[in-house]
């Protein structure tokens, strides 16, 4: 479609009224699975939920939220929280991270590009640092891209390479580290042989080592700073597998909490601090836990820690992690150009619209919700709102989080009467679960439902309409399962607690007084996906989608 066609304006819908106020309210987390005692879901007091599922089918369904619908390469892969906002703004499935970066490894482009340029400025002289998460989650990175980034830029000549490793145990079994880094000390023996200086130079558990996310704690990322770039850290050993081996003895200890340690040589010198001249890569292709090292790594005016020593570096992402601070400047793989999301299109059509979120998932329902921008669209029609989370705690401690708050802030927007669309995240049931405390997340999903109950009886009181939602699964199944669907015990015959999301369908709920009569869920699109919900929404404002976007959810039945 040539720009001098194209037009912002929507076509009214036949037979759905403008003007209702809309409550979008995102459960994160919140998938459907069977019930049982591992389904905090289900164990959960969750009567609002309860009751609009009680709608089904004709005002309740369920939807894929993982895997090829929201844009990932395989049915395997399971759904995250930025994917899944931008499919429930976009209305259309983009390829994603993981997909967009096996794409740029496969026909070699990922060395083709600006990015890569950039970096092998350093190869014949400097050393080549990739950072990032050593495992197969696929939510983060996954270590078959780095194995191919590794043999790729080798290659390209890049003839001294440093690895600084973070382990996972959340995305992926913990205790899993061990192998991935014995995986990653056999391919660096195998360039050694080939006359290339490939080692390992640090390590540490992602939930204590560099991977916070939305300046929640600095402190993070300042130990990782220390083990990468300044070559410190309370542990020093001369293999990283003896490090990760020794590290997980400790009581309580697990893969995503090791400290930071780094390698060092046989005389007690740390083999690969970052200087300047060298290169380097974060290899992980997801946005938010990289943003604050991306920042410590590119900022001269950096001011959240001291960081001693700023190499001058050539530092490139895997992926571009914020497209509206250009951070990082450079990258190897350019990330997916979502133009005319949803929330753009309806702004430009007159709907005034809030968001609210806490920190946590703010980003969510603002940034990836509109295409991977910061900012408004136009800030005489939209108002977002940021809950500032509890920082320096695991969320367990605090299940209930600032849903209450969250609530509170779109059920007073609600009844103002200010604005046609109320956007919120609840991010308890995400959060809380991915700790692994099913007690915590039990009362996380119960606050959620709570937080539910008070928009949409503030819905009810405007004659307004709902959409209830999720993003993808995980407080439903915690625990890990073998093929049967058995719940998986460890050797010493516990149950193996699950902290990742999962791969289970999410509901969409539709109501309120405002809905026209005979709306209700359409039969012949059994396979609709996160990326339908967006026509459906434009639908109940009083507009038709624009024809590329997914099919809508919903029909009007004659009556």
């Amino acid at each position: 479609m040539g720009s001098s066609e194209f037009s912002w304006k929507l076509a009214d819908h036949p037979k759905l009224p403008k003007g209702k106020q809309l409550a979008l309210v995102v459960l994160d987390g919140w998938g459907e699975a069977n019930p049982d005692k591992y389904n905090c879901i289900h164990v959960a007091e969750t009567p609002t939920m309860d009751s609009l599922k009680q709608g089904a089918p004709e005002k309740w369904r369920l939807v894929k939220a993982h895997g090829k619908a929201v844009g990932l390469p395989t049915e395997d892969d399971m759904g995250n929280s930025e994917v899944g906002h931008n499919a429930l703004g976009a209305g259309r499935i983009y390829a994603q991270g993981a997909k967009l970066v096996d794409i740029a490894l496969a026909s070699g482009s990922i060395y083709d590009g600006e990015g890569f340029s950039y970096i092998k400025e350093c190869f014949a002289s400097g050393t080549l640092h990739l950072i990032g998460l050593l495992s197969d989650g696929g939510v983060h990175s996954r270590i078959d891209q780095l194995q191919l980034l590794l043999k790729g830029a080798s290659e390209r000549g890049a003839k001294r390479i440093r690895v600084h490793i973070l382990t996972d145990g959340r995305d992926c079994l913990d205790g899993s580290s061990i192998g991935f880094v014995e995986t990653l000390e056999k391919d660096l023996t195998e360039l050694r042989a080939k006359g290339i200086d490939a080692q390992i130079a640090s390590g540490g558990g992602r939930m204590y080592v560099t991977m916070d996310r939305y300046e929640n704690d600095w402190s993070v990322v300042k130990r990782g700073w220390d083990a990468q770039v300044l070559g410190e850290a309370p542990y020093q050993f001369t293999s990283a597998v003896e490090a990760v081996k020794k590290l997980r003895e400790a009581p309580n200890t697990s893969d995503q909490y090791l400290p930071p340690f780094v390698i060092v040589d046989d005389s007690g010198k740390p083999v690969g601090p970052i200087v300047d001249g060298d290169a380097v890569v974060t290899m992980n292709f997801r946005a938010d836990r990289m943003v604050m090292l991306a920042k410590a790594l590119e900022y001269e005016d950096f001011d959240k820690f001291d960081r001693v020593r700023v190499p001058k570096i050539r530092y490139a992402g895997m992926l571009q992690y914020d497209g509206e601070l250009k951070l990082p400047n450079r990258y190897l793989v350019s990330p997916p150009l979502i133009e005319r999301t949803s929330g753009e299109y309806l702004v430009k059509n007159g709907v005034r619209t809030f968001a609210c979120s806490e920190t946590v998932k703010f980003g969510h329902v603002t940034f990836f919700w509109n295409g991977n921008r910061s900012g408004y669209f136009d800030e005489s029609m939209e108002e977002y709102v940021e809950i500032p989370s509890d920082s320096g705690i695991t969320f367990n401690v605090q299940p209930k989080m600032k849903a209450l708050e969250i609530a509170e802030r779109a059920r007073d927007a609600i009844l103002s009467g200010k604005f046609d669309q109320i956007r919120v995240n609840l991010p308890n049931s995400d959060m809380v679960g991915h700790t692994g405390d099913i007690d915590a997340t039990v009362v996380a999903c119960k606050a959620a439902d709570e937080a539910v109950k008070m928009i949409l009886d503030a819905i009810e009181q405007v004659g307004g309409i709902y959409v209830v939602t999720a993003d993808h699964g995980n407080a439903e199944d915690m625990v890990k399962r073998n093929k049967k669907g058995d719940p998986l015990l460890d050797k010493a015959g516990k149950i193996q607690i699950l902290t990742s999301h999962t791969l289970q369908p999410v509901p969409v709920a539709i109501g309120g007084p405002g809905l026209a009569s005979g709306v209700r869920f359409r039969k012949d699109v059994p396979n609709g996906g996160l990326a339908n919900v967006a026509a459906t929404v434009m639908n109940l404002h009083g507009f038709v989608a624009p024809d590329d976007y997914e099919t809508t959810l919903i029909e009007v039945a004659d009556s």
